[in-house]
């Protein structure tokens, strides 16, 4: 689903997205595209941050409460930090800016729906400590009880669970949890961070360690 107020962009991103072989439908702004939600249920959408009645970001944040985990690319002539920061916290998969290539929208297109659906595929549970991972149901437990994850937050978790023999640096879970393989300053990973140590940390676990100046490790205590 393409979600642009711009009738030129919508219809160039559609027509683009059609000569790549996928079905693509179009919403004008986030209103529209929540009564579609209501019927259809897309594997992707791309949503412009910059419509009235309803930015991206607030249809983002709509999506997300339902408890849809549809992949989100958000488009947008807003570059500024932080609002990169603020789209990919509200559980955005991939941010492009304006003005972009087709070709490179379509690249990270096949790039969403790939991560997205190897996250579906049967996956044994992995365990650290008294944390466990059930990535066939999607849900974390902490000694036996369910911990309540945002999708970021368990694809982050997940990564880091999965490669606990080592250290994971930030360009590294840039790369594979968000899909950012170009330089960035944002803070991003170390505020997901935080959220999981919150969430998972207490007194006699934790397990999540900042290897200064390299990345991040989590290990059983």
């Amino acid at each position: 689903m393409v979600v642009d107020d711009e009738l030129g962009v919508r219809e160039l991103i559609g027509d683009a997205l059609r000569l790549g072989g996928y079905d693509a439908i179009e919403a004008v702004d986030g209103q529209e595209a929540l009564q579609i939600l209501r019927h259809t249920q897309p594997d992707l959408m791309i949503v412009d941050v910059n419509m009235p009645v309803m930015n991206g970001f607030e249809l983002l944040e709509k999506i997300r409460d339902r408890g849809l985990q549809t992949p989100v690319i958000m488009l947008s002539a807003r570059g500024d930090r932080i609002d990169v920061t603020h789209g990919l916290q509200l559980g955005a998969d991939d941010y492009v800016r304006k003005p972009f290539g087709l070709e490179e929208l379509l690249l990270r297109v096949t790039a969403v729906l790939r991560r997205s659906s190897n996250a579906e595929e049967p996956a044994t549970v992995l365990k650290c400590g008294p944390v466990e991972l059930d990535a066939r149901v999607h849900r974390v437990k902490r000694d036996g009880t369910l911990i309540e994850m945002s999708p970021t937050e368990f694809r982050l978790l997940e990564y880091l669970l999965q490669h606990q023999a080592r250290v994971v640096t930030r360009s590294e879970l840039l790369r594979q949890v968000w899909g950012i393989d170009f330089e960035t300053d944002t803070s991003v990973v170390d505020t997901y961070i935080s959220y999981l140590r919150r969430k998972l940390h207490d007194d006699t676990f934790a397990g999540i360690k900042t290897i200064r100046g390299v990345g991040f490790q989590i290990e059983a205590e």
